[in-house]
């Protein structure tokens, strides 16, 4: 089987699965949704969201962030607790090459609901807040919104190969990214540290203003994030490979 063959595989399971085509719809509607009902009613009263257009554009990214979470576990995590994953690999020997078909479909969902959804965020977020398209941020916010969900489920998505279990990476992942990083980036002797996880560099490059507590630059943040997704996606590769 080569490489085409295997992508398409993968999405018939992704178009067959209930669970894998409902995550980034939800992801989708809770990024534009959310920050555009954020936007009408406090997008013109709260100075968090209007000193800088960026926290308020990206707003409902919190909680799509959590659905796309789910979506790149399950991607692969639950092929692992069903032992669906030993079919897989039958049909597919080169781990590899399913390895690689997995990561691909989840970057390329993960791509058009970063495009849709920052599409949509900055459309209803400018209704009420037109300094939404303002400002030397705007085009770097953007492409951010557009990229950081593709970093995210490649990271999530390696994770889970890593811990090679659906619960235990769910456990994980989704209280981190949805709650405990968020926490440790409000605590200030944490900060430091926490600034360099993976998601609070990457969403540091969706801000417009600069933070005189972040080490760091706006893109470096994303590349920051990038180096996790890299990191991870090559130890799940390496886990795949031992999975007897």
């Amino acid at each position: 089987m080569n490489a085409l063959n295997a992508l398409t595989a993968e999405r018939i399971k992704f178009t067959t699965l209930r669970s894998l085509w409902l995550t980034p719809l939800l992801a989708l509607g809770l990024t534009a949704g959310v920050t555009t009902t954020v936007g009408a009613a406090l997008g013109d009263k709260d100075h968090n969201l209007t000193d800088d257009p960026g926290t308020g554009v990206h707003y409902g990214l919190n909680f799509g962030q959590a659905a796309l979470t789910c979506f790149a576990v399950l991607l692969i995590g639950q092929e692992f607790n069903t032992r669906m994953i030993d079919a897989s690999l039958t049909a597919v020997p080169r781990r590899g090459l399913l390895y690689g078909a997995k990561l691909t479909l989840g970057a390329l969902v993960g791509l058009a609901v970063g495009a849709t959804g920052t599409a949509g965020a900055f459309a209803g977020y400018a209704t009420t807040v037109p300094g939404a398209w303002d400002g030397p941020g705007f085009a770097r916010s953007a492409t951010a919104g557009v990229l950081y969900p593709v970093l995210l489920v490649v990271f999530c998505l390696g994770t889970t190969a890593l811990l090679g279990n659906l619960t235990a990476a769910m456990g994980l992942l989704v209280p981190v990214v949805f709650l405990l990083s968020p926490l440790l980036g409000g605590v200030p002797g944490v900060r430091r540290v926490a600034q360099f996880l993976p998601d609070r560099a990457g969403q540091y490059a969706l801000r417009y203003a600069d933070d005189p507590q972040v080490a760091y630059g706006h893109w470096t943040g994303l590349l920051i994030m990038a180096l996790w997704a890299g990191g991870a996606a090559y130890g799940g590769l390496l886990a795949l490979r031992r999975t007897g």
